[in-house]
Protein backbone atom coordinates (compact mmCIF):
# COMPACT_ATOMS: atom_id res chain seq x y z
CA UNK A 1 0.00 0.00 0.00
CA UNK A 2 1.32 3.74 -0.71
CA UNK A 3 2.24 5.61 1.59
CA UNK A 4 1.30 9.10 2.32
CA UNK A 5 2.74 11.58 4.68
CA UNK A 6 0.19 14.47 6.16
CA UNK A 7 1.63 17.50 7.41
CA UNK A 8 -0.56 19.16 10.13
CA UNK A 9 -0.38 23.05 10.00
CA UNK A 10 1.68 22.92 13.57
CA UNK A 11 4.44 20.48 11.72
CA UNK A 12 3.32 17.22 13.06
CA UNK A 13 3.36 14.41 10.49
CA UNK A 14 1.45 11.59 10.18
CA UNK A 15 2.47 8.44 7.49
CA UNK A 16 -0.74 6.70 6.54
CA UNK A 17 -0.80 3.68 4.41
CA UNK A 18 -3.66 4.40 1.68
CA UNK A 19 -5.49 1.19 -0.22
CA UNK A 20 -4.63 1.81 -4.14
CA UNK A 21 -8.34 2.61 -5.54
CA UNK A 22 -9.61 4.37 -2.27
CA UNK A 23 -9.37 8.25 -1.61
CA UNK A 24 -6.81 9.95 -0.34
CA UNK A 25 -9.75 11.04 2.54
CA UNK A 26 -9.85 7.81 3.49
CA UNK A 27 -6.19 7.02 4.19
CA UNK A 28 -6.78 10.14 6.53
CA UNK A 29 -9.85 9.32 8.41
CA UNK A 30 -8.22 6.08 8.95
CA UNK A 31 -5.13 7.08 10.28
CA UNK A 32 -6.26 9.66 12.31
CA UNK A 33 -5.55 12.91 10.73
CA UNK A 34 -7.73 15.50 12.58
CA UNK A 35 -7.44 17.97 10.23
CA UNK A 36 -9.58 16.02 7.38
CA UNK A 37 -13.42 16.88 8.66
CA UNK A 38 -15.02 15.34 5.79
CA UNK A 39 -18.53 15.92 7.18
CA UNK A 40 -20.14 14.66 3.78
CA UNK A 41 -18.50 11.32 3.72
CA UNK A 42 -16.16 12.09 0.52
CA UNK A 43 -19.24 13.10 -1.42
CA UNK A 44 -17.44 16.46 -2.46
CA UNK A 45 -20.78 18.16 -1.36
CA UNK A 46 -18.93 20.07 1.67
CA UNK A 47 -14.61 20.74 1.27
CA UNK A 48 -13.98 19.87 4.58
CA UNK A 49 -11.65 17.67 3.65
CA UNK A 50 -9.30 20.15 1.85
CA UNK A 51 -5.65 19.77 1.19
CA UNK A 52 -2.81 21.34 -0.05
CA UNK A 53 -1.11 19.02 -2.76
CA UNK A 54 2.83 19.76 -2.25
CA UNK A 55 3.90 21.19 -5.44
CA UNK A 56 6.35 18.04 -6.46
CA UNK A 57 3.10 15.73 -6.29
CA UNK A 58 0.48 18.16 -8.20
CA UNK A 59 0.90 16.39 -11.33
CA UNK A 60 0.83 12.69 -9.60
CA UNK A 61 -2.80 13.94 -7.69
CA UNK A 62 -4.10 15.36 -11.16
CA UNK A 63 -6.28 18.12 -12.00
CA UNK A 64 -9.67 18.55 -9.60
CA UNK A 65 -12.34 18.70 -12.67
CA UNK A 66 -15.09 21.25 -12.21
CA UNK A 67 -17.33 19.97 -9.34
CA UNK A 68 -14.18 20.06 -6.90
CA UNK A 69 -13.33 23.23 -8.32
CA UNK A 70 -16.40 24.63 -7.24
CA UNK A 71 -16.19 23.09 -3.82
CA UNK A 72 -12.56 24.21 -3.27
CA UNK A 73 -13.84 27.93 -3.86
CA UNK A 74 -15.78 27.04 -0.50
CA UNK A 75 -12.84 26.08 1.58
CA UNK A 76 -11.05 28.83 3.70
CA UNK A 77 -8.09 29.94 2.29
CA UNK A 78 -7.95 27.59 -0.89
CA UNK A 79 -4.71 28.24 -3.65
CA UNK A 80 -3.11 26.34 -6.83
CA UNK A 81 -2.24 23.43 -5.45
CA UNK A 82 -5.68 22.97 -2.96
CA UNK A 83 -7.43 19.47 -3.89
CA UNK A 84 -10.62 17.87 -2.02
CA UNK A 85 -8.85 14.48 -0.44
CA UNK A 86 -12.18 12.78 -1.35
CA UNK A 87 -11.71 13.46 -4.73
CA UNK A 88 -7.66 11.76 -4.85
CA UNK A 89 -7.79 8.64 -5.71
CA UNK A 90 -4.79 6.71 -4.45
CA UNK A 91 -2.49 4.92 -7.25
CA UNK A 92 0.75 2.87 -6.65
CA UNK A 93 2.49 6.29 -8.01
CA UNK A 94 1.27 7.86 -5.05
CA UNK A 95 3.95 6.12 -2.52
CA UNK A 96 5.56 9.04 -0.55
CA UNK A 97 3.00 11.64 -1.53
CA UNK A 98 3.08 14.75 1.13
CA UNK A 99 -0.30 16.58 1.77
CA UNK A 100 -0.43 19.65 4.12
CA UNK A 101 -3.47 19.78 5.92
CA UNK A 102 -4.96 23.80 6.28
CA UNK A 103 -5.01 25.17 9.65
CA UNK A 104 -8.92 25.11 9.37
CA UNK A 105 -11.67 23.70 7.88
CA UNK A 106 -14.38 25.73 8.97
Amino acid sequence: MPTIKFINADGSEIEAEGEVGSSVMLAAINNGVDGIVAECGGSCACATCHCYIDDAWTAVAGEPNDMEKSMIECALEPNDNSRLACQITITDAMDGMVVNVPEAQY
